[in-house]
């Protein structure tokens, strides 16, 4: 029997580690204020609840799998490179939402999305960053 190891990244740098703490606990914050205020968001950002619930949700389990990747003792680097491309993609996707009519957003609702895609893409970069170092 075949064993494959991932190729992990020098723990000599705790930035990425870091980060993917940060990232997991307010992923996780956000989660769960999405899930407890979605009947409340729908007037102000025109965001319904059968949008938010889901949110929310996959939220929580991102959040949940930022923390026990930040707990490995090595870090693979295909799964930092998957985090950093899924921040990236939903920053991205956020943005692009607010251009569709998918949603009834309202100008705050827009704002939100785009507060939230700047977040999400200030987590990528940052943990492009530590990728990069702790790859040295």
């Amino acid at each position: 029997m075949t064993t494959t190891t991932l190729p992990v990244l020098d723990t000599g740098h705790d930035l990425l580690r870091a980060v993917l703490r940060v990232d997991g606990w307010s992923t996780g914050a956000f989660g769960a204020i999405m899930l407890a205020a979605a009947p409340i968001l729908r007037e102000p950002l025109g965001l319904p609840a059968t949008w938010s619930i889901p949110f929310g949700v996959a939220m929580l389990g991102g959040a949940a799998a930022l923390l026990l990747l930040a707990r490995y003792p090595e870090i693979p680097a295909p799964l930092a490179v998957t985090v950093v491309t899924v921040n990236a993609l939903s920053a991205v996707g956020m943005v692009l939402l607010t251009f569709t009519d998918l949603l009834p957003l309202t100008g705050w609702g827009t704002a939100f999305l785009y507060i939230g895609a700047a977040f999400v893409a200030i987590f990528a970069t940052l943990e492009y960053v530590g990728l990069r170092r702790a790859n040295r």
